[in-house]
């Protein structure tokens, strides 16, 4: 069994949290390690030039982002010539939607419970090249899932891609990545290709284990800088039609879909965040994961007991169906107005909104106003669940 959570070494690592602010929107983003920025800093300070030339700096600044590679790829257990960094998650799909070799019969499944950058670069090239579009939808609006049923009904041998999320930005609950897996594989040309945005900052990523030939996470969300990752296993680099320039060797991913290079000073401080999580990664994501069980249960038990609130996702606070990202609405309360009242009452900061999750609170739970959406936070939670009362009156 895991050793608890040490909290106080733990925020004492992030300079963020040493002011006047609580922040609980980290589903959004996480604040930076203390590490991680110190990179930056010494970085851009004494070696931020051009990479490949010979000269000293030039060498330092070369040697630092090559070997961000090796343990940014370590971290989700991949081969470093395996992943590729760029921007944004969005970006770097669209890269791949671009890439990836299609046929005029192909057709591709997208989960409606995607947020929208595991949906827009599929439907963008389904439109290009004529492809067929087979909406994976879900039957319960409160906690609607990827179900594997769901799935097989629309499987077939035409199916070239399948995507889905690893968690809802949304709702918190935990996708079955494995078996999905498992059974798109069942049909030789089709793969899979997973967001894992809302995953990643909560659980040990392990691609290999999943079996998931694309997947994708932020590393803003987990402690680092503001760009992301895209992963695909070796063994479909073939079925990708490289962008970079055709005097390059495509020798990686990297090199095949990044238009450029990514950002210099931003990916050479990955390896701060690996770091951090130490020599035992396994048992620190044991004590995070057993930490937000506690934390999200005082929140979720407060939502569950208030018959006004719609909680969205898994509604127990079960570590194995569920990530620390809870969302909800209040019957008679604009969610604006919640975020707001409990804004003027305390130095918490949330948000409200579609979260990029439109077609998930359009077309599934049937918000009709998307643009208020849901109440979605993280965090801090006695506090908050102590303003709440105060601003969710009984009727």
């Amino acid at each position: 069994m895991a050793s608890k959570l040490d909290v106080a070494e733990a925020r004492s690592r992030f300079p963020a949290l040493k002011q006047d602010q609580i922040f609980m929107d980290n589903a959004g983003g996480s604040q930076v390690l203390d590490t991680v920025i110190e990179s930056i800093q010494t970085y851009l300070s004494r070696t931020n030039v051009q990479l490949g030339a010979t000269y000293n700096v030039a060498k330092a600044c070369t040697t630092a982002y090559s070997n961000a590679f090796i343990p940014a790829a370590k971290f989700i257990n991949a081969g470093a010539d395996e992943i590729s960094i760029g921007i944004s998650t969005t970006q770097l799909l669209h890269n791949l939607s671009t890439a990836l070799n299609f046929g005029p019969d192909d057709e591709l499944i997208l989960s409606k419970v995607n947020h929208e950058a595991n949906i827009a670069p599929w439907v963008r090239i389904a439109k290009r090249l004529g492809l067929t579009i087979k909406w994976w939808s879900a039957k319960d609006a409160k906690n609607p899932v990827c179900d594997l049923e769901e799935l097989k009904d629309l499987l077939s041998e035409r199916t070239r891609l399948v995507a889905c999320p690893h968690v809802s930005n949304i709702t918190g609950t935990i996708t079955n990545v494995k078996e999905i897996a498992t059974a798109v594989h069942q049909f030789p040309r089709a793969l899979l290709c997973v967001d894992g945005v809302a995953f990643s900052p909560h659980r040990q990523l392990d691609v290999k284990d999943l079996d998931v030939d694309f997947y994708a996470f932020s590393w803003y969300k987990v402690f680092g800088p503001h760009i992301s990752q895209l992963y695909a296993s070796s063994r479909v680099h073939s079925e990708i039609s490289p962008l970079c320039h055709y005097f390059k060797d495509p020798v990686s991913l990297d090199v095949m879909l990044n238009l450029a290079s990514s950002n210099y000073e931003l990916t050479q401080s990955l390896p701060c965040v690996v770091e951090y999580f130490g020599s035992d990664a396994q048992a620190k994501w044991e004590q995070i994961a057993a930490y937000e069980e506690q934390l999200q249960e005082i929140l979720l038990s407060y939502l569950r007991s208030k018959p006004r609130i719609t909680i969205y996702g898994e509604p127990s606070s079960n570590k194995d169906l569920r990530v620390a990202v809870i969302s909800f609405t209040v019957k008679g309360m604009k969610s604006k107005v919640v975020v707001d009242e409990v804004e003027k009452r305390s130095n918490f900061g949330f948000r409200n909104g579609h979260m990029y999750s439109h077609r998930l609170l359009q077309e599934i739970m049937c918000l009709e106003d998307l643009e208020d959406g849901v109440v979605r936070v993280k965090e801090e939670v006695k506090g908050l669940v102590k303003v709440l009362e105060e601003v969710i009156l009984p009727n």
